[in-house]
């Protein structure tokens, strides 16, 4: 019997599993819930079909509803392939007919696999790195959901009272969010005055409490008309600030499990000696490189994975021209540019570098840019050989005479 490749076309209820030869020709076709019973079942079957030769499966999905079949692939042993959605639509486009059924992407999938040798195989995930993309997304969501919460709010305010909206940065100041869960109008403010609003404050535990209070009622003093909607406005701005403070509150907790989970891994030490990452950074790398450096098989194919290995992008009589990759893992570019923001100030190494490339004419990010890769490829090494980063600041210049 000859090779087998399974392509699976991968939905949310139902896959499409479609089997073929060296050939090319279906072996079997067939759509299977997303059961575990009824995918174990498929498994079989495709095996008993092979009688014993290799079976290469190919899905065009990593994470959410294919998540089962993965799982199920890998913990039997089966050589599972990555192909993305976008490949295999600009590939349909090859294949004769112009319908689409899910029937003929399993198909076109499953060819895809046997012709092409530079897809990745898929492995189990590491069960550390698995909780570390949970709590690390969740964590993404609770920041997106804080962040429109405190648009939404500044958005209220500036309708009825734009003296106060712009008296306080709610993004970071925790006393103005208790402000207003107790007072959000002029008339309030005024009525209750500085010194009890402070002593209102202090009890609520909040931070230069003087201060935000005198900042409130100077802000109170500057509107004296109440704007039509005032009174229900409060209230909305009341509740607002209050999901902020709890979305701060779960924020934190997440941050905890986080840096529970990450310490875990044997790889925490040496990711926190890189200065400029830190745990929550540190739960990103792992969370989304699986922690296992051994599938990229080089820095160079991870720094094109974290979007920080230029590609060309050459025509005719132009040459040179490089462009960052259209698919790449912005969350893991993130990583990198935001821990080497933070290494351009304060780690004595990335200091220089940063600053001889912006000798060299590049601009801020450029320069920013280019002390990411590098520390990407000592990230890297350091992974590869167990060590932790050691400062060894640059040498003092030499003195000429």
């Amino acid at each position: 019997m000859p090779e087998l490749w399974a392509g699976t076309d991968a939905g949310k209820a139902e896959h499409h599993c479609t089997v073929i030869d060296t050939e090319g020709k279906r072996r079997l076709s067939r759509r299977v819930a997303n059961d575990e019973n009824t995918l174990l079942q498929l498994i079989a079957d495709v095996l008993a079909l092979s009688e014993g030769e290799p079976v290469t499966w190919a899905i065009d999905l990593n994470a959410g509803g294919a998540a089962l079949m993965i799982a199920l692939l890998t913990d039997n042993g089966q050589r599972v392939l990555y192909i993305p959605g976008r490949t295999v639509h600009h590939a349909s486009g090859s294949y004769r007919g112009d319908g689409k059924t899910d029937a003929k992407d399993a198909f076109v999938i499953a060819d895809q696999a046997r012709m092409r040798r530079d897809l990745q195989s898929m492995h189990r995930g590491d069960d550390i790195a698995v909780d570390l993309r949970i709590l690390t997304s969740r964590r993404l969501d609770l920041a997106a959901d804080r962040t429109r919460a405190i648009n939404r709010l500044r958005a209220q305010m500036l309708e009825y009272f734009p003296a106060l909206e712009r008296a306080f940065d709610y993004s970071t100041s925790k006393g103005s969010l208790v402000l207003l869960t107790g007072y959000q109008t002029p008339g309030a403010l005024r009525r209750i005055g500085k010194n009890r609003l402070a002593v209102w404050l202090k009890n609520r535990k909040v931070r230069n409490f003087t201060l935000v209070a005198a900042t409130a009622i100077e802000a109170a003093e500057a509107q004296h008309t109440a704007v039509p909607g005032e009174k229900l406005a409060g209230a909305v701005v009341a509740k607002l600030a209050r999901e902020v403070m709890a979305l701060d509150e779960e924020i934190a907790e997440t941050d905890v499990l986080i840096e529970g989970r990450f310490r875990d891994h044997p790889h925490a030490e040496v990711i926190l000696s890189m200065p400029g990452i830190g745990p929550v950074l540190g739960a990103e790398f792992i969370a989304h490189t699986g922690g296992d450096m051994s599938i990229y098989g080089t820095s160079d194919r991870l720094a094109g994975v974290a979007g920080l290995a230029p590609v060309p992008k050459d025509s005719g009589r132009i040459s040179g021209n490089m462009r960052r990759p259209r698919r790449y893992c912005r969350r893991l570019l993130r990583v990198f540019y935001m821990s080497s923001m933070v290494a351009a100030r304060c780690c004595p190494t990335s200091k220089a570098f940063y600053e001889r490339k912006k000798a060299e004419g590049k601009n801020h990010k450029q320069a920013i840019i280019a002390l990411a890769r590098r520390r990407l490829n000592v990230l890297w090494a350091l992974i590869r050989d167990g060590r932790t980063f050691k400062i060894t600041p640059p040498p003092p210049p030499v003195a000429l005479g």
